[in-house]
């Protein structure tokens, strides 16, 4: 088989899981909606008394929502920064954040969970004390570019007891048994999958909200940290895909290691509606998967809904849950229904 019939397999096999993923995502959503739509007839019906007369709901005129500017959307950044320079700071170093990079407009959180991983692996050890760093530096670039209007750290959880958001995320997509606990803190290969569920969905936010930034200085901020939290993500996937080949039976939870990918993808793919823009590690017909992207090569992007859809660990629309129980600080807040 030459070159050309080996990218032509490669772009094949990628187009027919994506379309099978479609397909199931589709049907899940028919069915969604058939319940809803039951629902709203059965609010709608005149009652039992066949002499009822049909009311029609009117809907009152909605109040136009205030235009997002651009310190909306960075403030929107910064509150997954927080999360993640947590998140990666306690795994590397065993400390948070430092309080002067913590304060700011909206009420600040404190940070639940979070302990030093004690790495095995010297590799991934030294990943993620570059990961962390990067992720602190990310708060303090955001907080300058925003300057006094920058939000404070909202309420973060990141613990590993059974009713922790990671915990929730894990048992949500299978990982583990619904009532137990997943500690991302304990191996190196939990630390990857916790470090998995953020950074796709990082490069997926910063992507799908660049459009809406306005200020070039601004935008070319935005791109700069969307290309980190690339690299990251290809880091954290190549690991990931990599210790799995090496130990195809090694175990995350329940499920191997390619495997444990696949089932926070799906997760997450239930969580941000219809469409299909996630992926695992599993490889794609005779190529390996690092980057995730659709059939053109090019990387998936979420609303900023959507990406709260994921951190709240909730499909519907709401302002808060998952790893952030108060919700986010800043104007952009709210979760999309699907």
């Amino acid at each position: 088989m030459n070159e050309h019939d080996l990218v032509l397999e490669v772009l094949e096999a990628r187009e027919k899981r994506q379309a099978d993923r479609r397909r199931f995502i589709k049907v899940a959503g028919a069915a969604s909606a058939a319940v809803a739509g039951a629902s709203i007839l059965s609010a709608c019906s005149g009652g039992n008394d066949d002499s009822d007369v049909f009311t029609p709901i009117i809907t009152p005129t909605p109040t136009p929502a205030p235009a997002i500017t651009d310190q909306d959307v960075l403030n929107f950044a910064l509150n997954l920064e927080y999360l993640e320079a947590q998140f990666y700071s306690f795994a590397a170093f065993g400390t948070g954040l430092p309080a002067n990079i913590l304060g700011g407009a909206g009420t600040q959180g404190a940070v639940t969970g979070g302990r030093q991983v004690a790495f095995t692996d010297p590799l991934v050890a030294q990943y993620a004390r570059e990961i962390a760093a990067d992720e602190v530096a990310h708060v303090r670039f955001l907080r300058t570019a925003i300057g006094a209007t920058a939000v404070s750290q909202p309420a973060i959880d990141i613990g590993s007891s059974a009713t922790s958001a990671f915990s929730a995320a894990a048992q949500a997509a299978g990982v583990i048994p619904a009532g137990a606990a997943f500690d991302p803190y304990a191996s190196d290969e939990a630390f990857l999958l916790g470090a998995f569920i953020f950074e796709d969905v990082g490069v997926t936010a910063y992507k799908g909200a660049s459009p809406l930034i306005t200020n070039k200085t601004f935008l070319e901020a935005a791109a700069g940290i969307l290309a980190a939290e690339a690299y990251h993500a290809g880091l954290v996937r190549t690991v990931l895909y990599r210790k799995g080949i090496n130990a195809p039976t090694a175990m995350i939870g329940t499920k191997t290691i390619i495997e444990a990918t696949e089932s926070v993808s799906g997760a997450r793919d239930s969580l941000d509606g219809a469409s299909d823009l996630d992926q695992g590690v599993r490889a794609i017909g005779t190529a390996s998967n690092i980057v995730p992207a659709d059939s053109s090569g090019v990387a998936f992007s979420r609303t900023t809904g959507q990406v709260l859809n994921i951190a709240y660990l909730n499909r519907m629309a709401t302002d808060r849950g998952g790893f952030f129980p108060a919700g986010v600080n800043g104007s952009i807040r709210l979760s999309m229904g699907n």
